[in-house]
Formats: structure tokens, C-alpha cells, sequence
């Protein structure tokens, strides 16, 4: 976990150099990680767009406290026509990946956004500084192979390189919202790419709009830029530790410049940043451990929770942000975001779904012929399900991998066919059975209630759900993609009521108190807000759902774009929205 000690002193630079902890604030946030295995790559989840059509309004969450939702839906699609949900799941932002002192850093930064593409499959971006300080970049709207190939990588000649990979929450992703955003300001080129949502975004941008500042694109990452150019202070370091210090809400980024690399990670350790070091020397920095093995770079540690790290020719540098809370990391990466074979916040992604599904088992037992899982996240929850049961696990839906990120939708239309393009269930293993069906959450239910269907027309005799993972009844503000409190069906109905909803045989939560037994001494160190609705960091004003608006690349002020927002703390309502829009949703 990125809560226990780290040494005041580490070697893990090119030139062995000491790392210096300028305060001890930082110091008791670290701890070796368990050994991981080889890469595994998680399917890209791809679908068609849809159109929703909506009506701005100001509503209250049954059991949010503080996210009344400025944009919702007025009226839901029913649910023969929601064409296709996207897995009906949360979606991680984006992921990013810093290299220092390696001749292949761009091809070794192609890589390491390979192995993150799970965390963003909209935009992919790489810049590297040349040996001459030249900051050059390659961005693009696709996924990492689409993006780039050999001369795009031709062009990125240098030792140093950052790289990141963009979810387009909703809207069409547009180019110029594709990080890694490069900037020129006074004293040269910065670079940076930033994993997680800022929540007092609205406020920073009005004020730099005040002073003169000009904004290019919608994202909020943009405001970092704007206030390093605007600060005084010297060196290069100090500019981003002042920057930050105005910051609220969730951020790991890393920053390059024509000599240095620096990753910075918020103080409440939202979102993860880790650190690795290859055999020559070359130090690397990702959202997690499963890119370091792709490129063979060992994991040293993580970059703790409001610690920024200065890579530069003279060995690695350690400074602590501000002080910082006990940290709260997000308990989602365990549950769906993060590759299994990532070791995440100090634990094994693996051994906390295994563990999971124990849970389940023993707290929500059910006679049952065949443990089956909703591929593929679900998957290692339902082996330590079936472990525990002593009960076969079986594959009873395959995924396929192939589905393309358009398809043609037949001219009739086929009940369910966007869930049966990407599973299809085995009738060997399910006919005649009593099967249990392990899942890592229920969003909308929308998916559930079609996978439930699909398994009974296959001939399951009962079908029995079990989710690994608490009721989700908040939406989340650091970085993550949830849909608004409303649109949650936990959040509007009780366990039974989303059983019969789903038209499964039985229904059982994994129980927020079972989950933080299970973490033991850390679970004070993780964030629950989208289960509790208790927020770590309570915004104020009106906060962007993600780091981009709902319309995409829309140039104009903040109050002319409609939508996307989530109103922060009932003391300080923003302005209430009455319009009508289209969201375009695109994946």
C-alpha cells in the first residue's frame, strides 16, 4: 500500500545518485511491492456511439450528499434500445509513462502505452527532447498502433520521453485535446500528461481568464501549464511545486523539459505512479507495474503521494509537495481498472480480486453446479469464488477480442446483439446448471440484466450474480468516468430490487465492511466515495464529471459549454442550467 515506510535514501538513477528527501512528510508512504508476473493485455473495449437526448437540470441523489448532478437525463432509453453500454462499467481516464536516460526512449514509451492501453483507448501521444533541447511530439486519435508506427517513431529521437493514453469520457475526441500537451513559456519547452480531474478546475481557469490567459482546449490539464508560466519561482521544479500547491483533487503527471523528467502525484495518492529503473540505468515512470515488466525495467518504488521526483544528469531528486493526509487511493484500480498482473498502492491487483471472490463465498454461499465469470475482469474474483466453494470454474462466456470500435447494426434489429458480439455463452457448460456468474460491479444494471438473459437462453437453470465489489451509489470527481448518481441503479434501488431488474435467480454485493476487514491495517488508505458518497475532497461550484467537457474541443468561456458538470458542495451552488443539448457519446 502507498501508506508504509520508504528509506530517506534510494539509488535508482543512471548515475546512483542519493535520493534526497527534503522532508519526512514523505517518508512513511512507501513499502516493497510483492514480485508480478509477465504481461497479460486486457481486451480493448470498443463499441458504436449513440445519441441521448437531454435536458440540463438540477437534481439530488437519493443517498449522495453532495452530488446534486447539473446535467442528467430527463428520460433514460429503455433497454432493448440502449444498443450497446460499453460494459456498463466505470472507466479509468487515462494512463501515463515518463522515460529518462534511455537511446529507445520513444519506442520504449510505444511500448509501455501498449501495455497501460486498458486505461484509455481514445488518444495516444508521445514527446521526447532531442539532444539538441528540442521538445518534439506525435498525438493522435486512436489507439496506440493506430497512432504510431516505425517513421512516426523516427521521429522522436531522444533519450527522454513521456507518453500517455486518453478515454475520451464522452463527446467526440477531438486532436487537440490528446496529451501529452507541450507549451513555451519564457524560459523554454514543458511537456506534460496528466492522469486524474482537478476539481476546483473552474475556479483556477476564471481566474487565469481574469489575468489574460488564453485557453486552446477544453481539458483541464491545460491549467497546470498555465500556472507554471505564470510563476516566479526558479528553478524549473519550483514553478510546478507552486503550481500545484493550487491544485485540488487527483493527479499523478509527469513533466518533461528539454534536461529534466519530473512525476508529481497529488497528496492524497488518488490515482497511482510508480517508479522503475532498467538495467542501464534508465529510470521509469507509469500509472503501473505491468508496463515496467513489458520494457524489463525493475520496480523500485512508488512516487508517494504529494512527493515530485527531478530526474535530470545529476541522479534523482525528492521533494515533498506539501503536507498530506493519510492517502486515499482509489479502491476501484483493485476492483476493475488495473491488469491483474499490476501490483498497485503496494498490493497484488490479483491477489485482491482472488480475495475478493473468497469473500463472496463465504458471506454469500449459494448451491451451485459451476462458477462462471463475466470476462475478463471478472475473472480472478471467480476463481477465488470457485476455490473457496469447491465448485468447478468453468468458461461459460467467451469474450471476443476482435469486436471493432464501429460495427454495422442490423437493418433488424437483434435483441442483445451489442453484448452477444463480445460474449457468447458455452451451452456445454451451462445447460441444466445452477451457475454463479461473477462480476466486478453493476453500473446501470443495463448489461447485467442481458448477460443474465443471455446465460438462461443458453439453458442455465438458475443464474446467480455475485459482484465483487460494494453497491456504487456516488459518482466520482478524481478522475474516473461514472455516470451521474441518478442514472446509478444502486443509487435508486435496493439489492432485491436490482435482482429482480437483472432476472437473476439470487443477487449479493461484496460488503464494504468485508472489503475494508479484508485491506486490514490500509484501509484507511483507500478512497470509497462512489460507494459511501463521502469525499475525500469535497469540491465546490459546479466540477467537471472528467478532465474534458461532454462537448469535446468546444472552443468558448466555461459557461457557454452545457452539460458534463456535477455541482460540488450545497453551500456553493453553481448557476443552474436549463438547456437542451445532445450528448454524443463515442468510444
Amino acid at each position: 500500500m502507498a501508506a508504509a515506510a520508504a528509506t530517506a535514501t534510494t539509488t535508482a538513477s543512471a548515475t546512483s545518485a542519493s535520493i534526497s528527501h527534503r522532508s519526512p512528510l514523505c517518508n512513511s508512504v512507501d513499502k516493497p511491492s510483492p514480485a508480478f508476473s509477465k504481461p497479460i493485455f486486457k481486451p480493448l473495449h470498443k463499441t458504436l456511439s449513440f445519441t441521448l437526448t437531454h435536458k440540463a437540470r438540477s437534481t439530488t441523489a437519493a443517498k449522495n450528499p453532495i452530488s446534486d448532478v447539473i446535467s442528467s437525463s430527463e428520460s433514460y432509453p429503455d433497454e432493448e434500445d440502449l444498443v450497446f453500454d460499453e460494459d456498463d462499467k466505470p472507466r479509468e481516464e487515462c494512463g501515463v509513462v515518463g522515460i529518462y536516460g534511455d537511446p529507445e526512449a520513444s519506442r520504449l514509451c510505444y511500448l509501455a502505452l501498449h501495455a497501460l492501453q486498458h486505461r484509455g483507448q481514445e488518444g495516444a501521444g508521445i514527446v521526447t527532447a532531442t539532444a539538441e533541447g528540442v521538445l518534439k511530439s506525435v498525438t493522435g486519435v486512436g489507439l496506440v498502433s493506430e497512432v504510431f508506427n516505425q517513421s512516426k517513431l523516427d521521429q522522436l529521437p531522444g533519450d527522454n520521453a513521456i507518453g500517455h493514453v486518453r478515454y475520451s469520457t464522452a463527446g467526440q475526441s477531438m486532436l487537440k485535446n490528446v496529451q501529452p500537451f507541450v507549451a513555451g513559456y519564457r524560459f523554454g519547452r514543458v511537456g506534460v500528461a496528466h492522469n486524474g480531474n482537478l476539481v476546483n478546475y473552474q475556479t483556477l481557469r476564471a481566474e487565469l481568464e481574469e489575468n489574460g490567459s488564453i485557453f486552446g482546449t477544453s481539458s483541464d490539464t491545460e491549467v497546470v501549464l498555465h500556472l507554471i508560466a505564470i510563476s516566479k519561482q526558479r528553478p524549473f521544479f519550483l514553478r510546478i511545486v507552486e503550481a500545484c500547491e493550487k491544485l485540488k483533487g487527483a493527479y499523478s503527471m509527469v513533466f518533461i523539459t528539454e534536461d529534466k523528467l519530473v512525476a508529481v502525484r497529488d497528496p492524497y495518492g488518488f490515482r497511482p505512479l510508480v517508479m522503475g529503473k532498467r538495467s542501464n540505468g534508465a529510470i521509469v515512470f507509469a500509472s503501473e507495474t505491468c508496463a515496467l515488466d513489458l520494457i524489463e525495467a525493475k520496480y523500485e518504488r512508488e512516487v508517494n503521494p504529494g512527493e515530485v521526483l527531478i530526474v535530470d544528469k545529476d541522479g534523482i531528486q525528492s521533494l515533498c509537495l506539501m503536507p498530506h493526509p493519510e492517502p486515499k487511493s482509489c479502491i476501484f484500480e483493485h476492483i476493475y481498472f488495473s491488469l491483474p498482473n499490476s501490483v498497485v498502492f503496494g498490493k497484488s491487483v490479483y491477489e485482491s480480486r482472488q480475495q475478493f471472490g473468497e469473500i463472496l463465498a463465504t458471506e454469500s454461499p449459494v448451491d451451485c453446479d459451476v462458477v462462471i465469470a463475466v470476462p475478463d475482469s471478472g475473472v480472478v474474483a471467480a476463481i477465488g469464488y470457485a476455490n473457496k466453494a469447491g465448485v468447478p470454474f468453468q468458461q461459460g462466456l467467451i469474450r471476443s477480442h476482435y469486436v471493432g470500435r464501429t460495427f454495422i447494426e442490423p437493418s433488424q434489429r437483434i435483441r442483445d446483439f451489442g453484448v452477444k458480439l463480445k460474449l457468447s455463452p458455452v451451452r456445454a457448460v451451462l445447460e441444466g446448471k445452477r451457475v454463479v456468474v461473477v462480476d466486478d460491479s453493476i453500473v446501470r444494471g443495463t448489461t447485467s440484466s442481458k448477460i443474465v438473459r443471455l446465460l438462461k437462453e443458453a439453458g442455465a437453470k438458475e443464474v446467480h450474480m455475485r459482484i465483487a465489489s460494494p453497491p456504487i451509489i456516488a459518482s466520482c470527481y478524481y478522475g474516473v468516468d461514472t455516470p451521474s448518481p441518478e442514472e446509478l441503479i444502486s443509487n435508486r434501488m435496493k439489492v432485491e430490487e436490482i435482482r429482480e431488474f437483472i432476472g437473476a435467480d439470487s443477487l449479493a454485493f461484496l460488503e464494504i465492511d468485508s472489503l475494508k476487514k479484508m485491506l486490514k491495517g490500509d484501509s484507511g488508505n483507500f478512497c470509497y466515495a462512489c460507494f459511501s458518497g463521502d469525499y475525500p475532497v469535497v469540491p465546490s461550484g459546479l466540477v467537471k464529471r472528467v478532465g474534458d467537457f461532454v462537448d469535446d474541443g468546444l472552443n468558448g468561456s466555461i459557461g457557454s459549454i452545457d452539460g458534463g458538470w456535477l455541482e460540488g458542495s450545497k453551500e456553493k451552488k453553481g448557476e443552474d442550467l436549463d438547456v437542451n443539448y445532445e450528448e454524443q457519446v463515442h468510444v
